[in-house]
């Protein structure tokens, strides 16, 4: 494998392949942008551990952080290639272990677009709406990129969005004054560039050591992460490509158990996927399905807390209200 042959995670049986590192066509209002990913360094304070490959919430930090860029038309990780949930660009800065803005450039070397998001490999809670929040800043201000801030004020340079041209401009000046980029810190990259600032102590959460780790591991499953994150991580697991309301199946699973039996939740909302599969799949689809079936559940629940003989949808005096509302009379002259 060379250096710059995309690779995925070897998968079997998991559905439709990973979405690729290439995003669809946008509109000028969000022109297409490109992704530099630096998944280098010698994790010094991890003990020298592959922090890229370490889990959060049962998916490697890398991984999680592509999943927030997956919308770039081109993603480049500068790192050693290793296996990855979706196709990417790898690249390696000369010499290897040069540091961050050495890192940095090589990435953007194998970059198009006139905007980039840079980020490093280790954000466990960077999520694609921060990073669209980042470049639709960028696109509506002057400044040559937008990076977060830490809860101390800090600048977070792997963090941001900036205006590619700028970026290079800047990265050959550097390279001219000092000779190389090796070894040169990030911030003096910064401090050659006007830069907007947003504070983000979440998205800004980076782990450094062990201790990092195991926050990040704890507050993922807090009860107001959990299940997002759960739901984010199934669907990159399986390959999923779909943004539903989960409010509402939830909602739905909890009629189901309710109203009919405890088992019929799962059973129940693997039914509604099932069928908005069948019916072409996307939102629309599991919305449809979903509405059916929770007014299923709510019909069924109140056939079983009805006294007998009340009217239950139109069906006056039958007890239970076993005529459906849209059921038409046998006019037969036997009928009856």
């Amino acid at each position: 494998m060379t250096a710059n042959e995309p690779t995925r995670a070897p998968r079997a049986g998991t559905g439709p392949a990973p979405r690729a590192g290439h995003g669809p066509e946008q509109g000028p209002d969000h022109a297409p942008h490109d992704a530099v990913v630096l998944a280098g360094g010698g994790a010094r304070r991890l003990g020298g551990a592959d922090k890229p490959g370490v889990r959060v919430g049962g998916r490697a930090l890398l991984d999680r952080v592509l999943a927030a860029c997956r919308d770039a038309r081109t993603t480049v990780v500068v790192a050693t290639p290793r296996p990855t949930e979706r196709p990417v660009t790898w690249a390696l800065e000369d010499p290897p272990g040069g540091g961050p803005v050495a890192a940095l450039d090589a990435g953007l070397r194998h970059t198009a677009a006139g905007h980039v998001v840079v980020l490093s490999a280790d954000l466990p809670f960077l999520g694609a709406q921060t990073v669209a929040g980042l470049l639709g800043t960028l696109r509506t201000s002057g400044a040559d990129g937008v990076l977060l801030t830490d809860p101390d004020g800090r600048d977070q340079p792997l963090v941001a969005a900036y205006r590619a041209p700028r970026l290079r401009e800047t990265l050959a000046v550097l390279r001219e004054r000092h000779g190389t980029l090796a070894g040169l810190p990030l911030r003096r990259l910064v401090a050659e560039l006007n830069l907007t600032r947003v504070p983000d102590p979440v998205a800004s959460f980076d782990c450094d050591t062990w201790d990092d780790i195991a926050t990040a591991r704890a507050r993922i499953r807090e009860h107001g992460h959990v299940l997002d994150d759960w739901i984010s991580a199934v669907k990159d697991e399986l390959g999923l490509d779909l943004d539903v309301d989960t409010r509402g199946l939830l909602d739905l699973a909890r009629d189901a158990a309710h109203g009919v039996a405890r088992p019929a939740a799962p059973l129940t909302t693997f039914l509604v996927g099932y069928a908005a599969a069948q019916a072409g799949g996307g939102p629309e689809a599991v919305a449809e399905a979903s509405r059916k079936a929770a007014a299923l559940a709510e019909r069924w629940a109140r056939e079983s807390t009805a006294a007998p003989g009340t009217p239950q949808d139109g069906s006056a005096g039958r007890p239970g209200g076993d005529v459906a509302p849209d059921a038409t009379p046998d006019t037969r002259p036997d009928a009856g």
